[in-house]
């Protein structure tokens, strides 16, 4: 799978999907202040750290495959769901490489140059988010080969 961004497709998003995000994602930063100034920065930044638009974009994506499908006359839902797992699962690894981004912030700044401490923990989030992927792709793999082992031994018996 080859990632790309489509620009293009901005022009497709209405003004109240774009309000939806700002809402949902400005909803999440205040819950997160409102948690940081009970519970203290840690416990704060944590919220933080959640995708904010995620769930709000994952939604809308599943949206937009159905009615795409629509237009041809097809049942979309499948496809919506589908291409919103995909959606989650790259969240989900961008979330994983966050967490490694967190942690060297966290045990590298009281030591270490604030501008070198943001240089490490970029590497760290991108080599984690792409391991992610890596790891994730190979267990796809090894499915799908033993899906194939399995129908195999199935037709020849």
């Amino acid at each position: 799978m080859i990632v790309h961004a489509r620009l293009a497709a901005i022009k497709g998003i209405r003004p109240h999907e774009w309000a939806i995000r700002f809402v949902f994602g400005g909803t999440v930063c205040v819950a997160a202040g409102l948690i940081s100034k009970r519970f203290g920065p840690e416990i704060g930044g944590l919220f933080l750290a959640f995708p904010a638009i995620f769930p709000a974009g994952a939604s809308l994506v599943e949206a937009h495959e159905r009615k795409h499908k629509a237009r041809a006359a097809l049942d979309g839902t499948m496809r919506g769901r589908t291409v919103a797992g995909v959606d989650a699962a790259g969240a989900a690894m961008g979330c994983i490489g966050l967490a490694g981004f967190a942690v060297v912030c966290w045990l590298c700044l009281p030591h270490l140059a604030t501008i070198a401490v943001f240089l490490l923990a970029t590497l760290v989030w991108f080599a984690a988010a792409i391991l992610a992927w890596w790891m994730r792709k190979r267990r796809t793999f090894r499915t799908r080969r033993a899906r194939r082992r399995t129908l195999h031994v199935f037709r020849a018996s």
